[in-house]
C-alpha cells in the first residue's frame, strides 16, 4: 500500500510534463491535465490529513483519498473554465473579428482578456470610451454568472516619462475595474495595477509596436 502513493505522484508529474498547457487545444484534454495536477495537490493534502490518523495506520489511505478527490477537483475545474471560455468568446465573437479583444487560455485555470487601448481609451485619458461601454458590458455578464475574479492590468507604450506612464497604466486599469463594478461584478472579485512601459508586447520603436503596448489586460480565475 505504501508504494501506490508514490506512483499516483509520479505518474500525475509525468503525465503534465509530456503535455504542457501551451499545447492544450480541447476540452477533454484540459480536464485530463487538471485531473493529473489536482491528484498531486489532493495527494500532499491528504498525507497532512492522514498524518492525523497515524495512531490507527491510515496514514496511506489519506493520502491516496485525497488524491482521488483533488483528480475529481481539478477535473471540475477545467470544464468549468471551459465553458467560461466559449462564453466569453461567443459573446465578444464581433470585438474579436475586429481585433479589439484577445481572448487567450493562459493556464487552465487563468483566461486573459486583451484589450486595445485605442479602443478603449482616448490618447492619454483615462476614461473609458462610451462606445466600447457594450463590449464591456458583456465581459461584466459572463463574469458576473460564473462568479470569476478578475485582476485587471494596465500597460502603456514608452512616450512620455517612466512615472508618467506607470500612473496612467494604474488609472486606466481601475477604470475598467470601477465600471465592472458598476455593472454588477463583486468588488471583492476585481483588483487593478498598472505596469506601465515595462512589459512592452512588442519593440517601441515602431507604431505598430507601440500599439500593441498600450493595452489593458483582465486575467479571469474561478473564485475561490
Amino acid at each position: 500500500m505504501k508504494l501506490l502513493v508514490p506512483i499516483i505522484l509520479s505518474g500525475a508529474l509525468l503525465g503534465c510534463a509530456s503535455s504542457p498547457t501551451g499545447s492544450v487545444n480541447n476540452g477533454a484534454e484540459r480536464d485530463r491535465n487538471n485531473a493529473k495536477i489536482g491528484a498531486i495537490v489532493g495527494a500532499v493534502a491528504g498525507a497532512i490529513v492522514g498524518g492525523q490518523l497515524d495512531d490507527d495506520g491510515n496514514r496511506d489511505k489519506g493520502m491516496i483519498i485525497g488524491a482521488l478527490a483533488g483528480a475529481a477537483t481539478g477535473a471540475g475545474i477545467g470544464h468549468y473554465m471551459d465553458k467560461q471560455e466559449q462564453e466569453f468568446r461567443d459573446a465578444l465573437a464581433a470585438e474579436q473579428r475586429r481585433s479589439e479583444i484577445e481572448i487567450e487560455r493562459v493556464r487552465e485555470d487563468l483566461l486573459k482578456l486583451t484589450f486595445d487601448n485605442e479602443v478603449t481609451f482616448d490618447f492619454n485619458r483615462a476614461e473609458i470610451k462610451p462606445s466600447f461601454s457594450a463590449s464591456l458590458d458583456k465581459v461584466a455578464d459572463v463574469m458576473q454568472k460564473y462568479q470569476s475574479k478578475g485582476e485587471v492590468v494596465g500597460h502603456t507604450d514608452s512616450i512620455g516619462s517612466e512615472s508618467y506612464n506607470q500612473a496612467l497604466s494604474e488609472r486606466r486599469a481601475a477604470s475598467v475595474v470601477s465600471y465592472l463594478t458598476r455593472q454588477g461584478v463583486s468588488s471583492a472579485h476585481l483588483s487593478s495595477s498598472g505596469r506601465g512601459e515595462y512589459e512592452p508586447r512588442e519593440s517601441n520603436v515602431t507604431e505598430a509596436g507601440r500599439a500593441l503596448n498600450r493595452r489593458v489586460e483582465v486575467f479571469v480565475t474561478p473564485a475561490p
